[in-house]
């Protein structure tokens, strides 16, 4: 089957609108044409005014062909800025159906998925690469359609007056088009890939370090902490080096070729004037001169079309690393859970195909248990609880909720079913009234106050300017990490789904707005499945049953007690809890 062009497929994407994209090529090579004919009344004043000479105020017609010339530009450019109207109209369709094209794909896919693609990844492909592809329609084509139809009007005007001079001139540009197709073939097409790879990663890694910055500061390191993000700027700096390095040479040479198409025909006209100069040759070489400027600029707009049809080209291969991704199967025979239990039945799980992080998981929560899933860091929890959730899919064995297999209950069933607290818990930027809105979307206003008084937020709404009301993120009005742990769990508790999720959720909380947190946890967890996460063992030891995953596998279950009572992995990890928490800072007396 042969391949679909990007031209074809965008201009599938922009429905009725592609009309308006034709509409500017014809508009713009008209336009081309158009602007050449000022060139025909600029021969017409030299040849007037070398046949009156030296007696120039014979010269009856200069005004008149002046003012035709001036006519027929401003016409050439009223033309081409309704070319270049239709082609924006047409591009902006495009762009905006590929920004939403591919975000209803991305709401499609696993929850996880964004987490392992990169924010910054994904950011730069769903915004940038449709935003590459709007310049290329609403610019570059109408501009090819020029540079298409300029040539072909040089062409005639160049062999009309003398078809000497017009072959000297083409020799400069054929020896410029060569250069050019050297510099923009397949080798170029890789450059330019590895060019957007370098941005692609430079980008993911500085949103991964601006997300960092509390704990660089926090312990006074440098950027060089980051060291993932220092090696993607170094990375860039020397593929940009290198790049330009190469290309020194072969741009200096085409530069040159095109810009000295006039050297060419001067050259040219004192071969062809051993014998003497007549007028009408001398007529035919100032106007070849003044002309042949045109084709230089003609060909740097074909080389920087075929450069961003290239940048086009790996736009669209990015657009489509994400919709080629399959998103997680919807059932066709929808099941409705019975209860809260949790039940995973000979789960393997893996990222990349390759390494499992998860082997024959078995395990069960009856419902309206709390439980905790604790273990040593990479062992597989928050994996665990990713399978439950289904932000991923295992690759064998089966996630049940109530009974039912999670692929088996509508997605929006589900997500109503299942809710989560991240240790780093985000907030759009809207008014607290709205972020905690987004748990229940047609709760009243008193429904979303009560939520915050029960997840301990009053403190939060008074000291803000506006309450309730206050739009986070604008005008000075940021919230700790705690505070914004707290409005998450406010949206939970609106939410008022049967199982709940808590990942590492005090991590970040200050002690003051650990308790508050808790308190808030103590409410929300109130005749619900709960599943916990955590490192601080002391937020566990009344839970009803603790899993100890290490390596991918249950190592150990039971109370705290049962497992204290074992010399195991949880005793060891109690003990070396219980060592550091006894840890103080003490000052050194000279």
């Amino acid at each position: 089957m042969k391949k679909q062009s990007n031209l074809s497929r965008l201009l599938e994407i922009a429905g009725s609108h592609k009309y308006l994209t034709y509409a500017s090529w014809v508009l713009s090579a008209i336009s081309a044409l158009i602007a050449l004919v000022p060139f025909y009344y600029i021969w017409k004043m030299i040849k007037e005014v070398l046949e009156v000479a030296p007696n120039f105020s014979q010269a009856q017609n200069l005004t008149g062909n002046g003012w035709m010339a001036v006519l027929f530009a401003v016409i050439a450019v009223l033309v081409y800025i309704a070319g270049l109207m239709c082609s924006h109209l047409g591009a902006f369709r495009i762009a905006t159906n590929l920004r939403i094209q591919t975000m209803e794909h991305i709401v499609k896919l696993p929850l996880g998925f964004a987490e392992s693609f990169g924010s910054g990844k994904l950011r730069k492909i769903v915004n940038e690469s449709s935003a590459a592809t709007e310049t290329y329609l609403a610019h570059q084509l109408p501009d090819r359609a020029n540079a298409i139809a300029t040539p072909c009007g040089l062409l005639v005007l160049l062999f009309v007056f003398d078809w000497r001079l017009g072959l000297l001139s083409l020799v400069p540009v054929v020896l410029g088009f060569l250069i050019m197709m050297a510099m923009t073939g397949k080798q170029m097409q890789e450059k330019m890939k590895e060019y957007q790879n370098a941005l692609e990663d430079m980008s993911n890694e500085a949103v991964e370090y601006v997300r960092g910055i509390p704990v660089v500061k926090t312990f006074g390191q440098t950027i060089f902490s980051f060291k993932k993000f220092k090696d993607s700027i170094d990375r860039y700096k020397v593929w940009v080096i290198a790049y330009t390095k190469q290309l020194r040479t072969p741009m200096m040479f085409y530069t040159a070729a095109i810009n000295g198409v006039f050297a060419t025909l001067i050259a040219g006209g004192l071969l062809l004037t051993q014998d003497g100069v007549t007028s009408g040759f001398l007529l035919d070489l100032i106007f070849y001169i003044i002309i042949t400027p045109v084709i230089s600029v003609t060909l740097t707009r074909i080389m920087f079309q075929s450069e961003n049809a290239m940048i086009v080209d790996d736009a669209l291969q990015r657009i489509d690393s994400v919709l080629h991704l399959k998103p997680l199967e919807e059932t066709k025979h929808p099941m409705h859970p019975q209860n809260a239990s949790v039940e995973l039945k000979s789960v393997h799980f893996s990222y990349d195909g390759k390494k499992e992080v998860l082997k024959d998981i078995s395990l069960t929560i009856p419902e309206g248990r709390t439980v905790a899933f604790v273990g040593p860091s990479g062992g597989g929890k928050t994996t665990l609880a990713n399978l439950i959730s289904r932000f991923f899919d295992p690759q064998s064995g089966m996630v049940k909720i109530g009974g039912v297999n999670v692929k088996d209950i509508p997605k929006e069933e589900l997500m109503n079913t299942v809710s989560f607290v991240f240790q780093n818990s985000r907030l759009i930027k809207a008014s607290i009234l709205e972020n905690v809105r987004m748990g229940k979307p047609e709760a009243t206003r008193e429904e979303i106050l009560a939520a915050l008084h029960h997840a301990q937020c009053d403190d939060i709404l008074e000291k803000l300017p506006q309450g309730v009301d206050t739009v986070i993120g604008t005008k000075g009005v940021y919230l700790s990490g705690g505070e914004q742990q707290r409005i998450a769990i406010a949206r939970v508790m609106l939410k008022n789904a049967p199982i709940i999720i808590l990942d590492e959720a005090t991590a970040f909380a200050d002690p003051d707005n650990e308790s508050r947190v808790q308190a808030a946890f103590s409410k929300l967890s109130e005749g619900k499945t709960v599943i916990m996460i955590a490192h601080r063992l002391s937020t566990v030891t009344n839970v009803d049953q603790i899993f100890v995953i290490c390596d991918g596998q249950v190592a150990e279950c039971g109370n705290s007690r049962e497992l204290l009572a074992k010399d195991g992995i949880f005793s060891r990890m109690w003990k070396n809890y219980q060592t550091s928490v006894q840890w103080k800072v003490t000052k050194e007396v000279q």
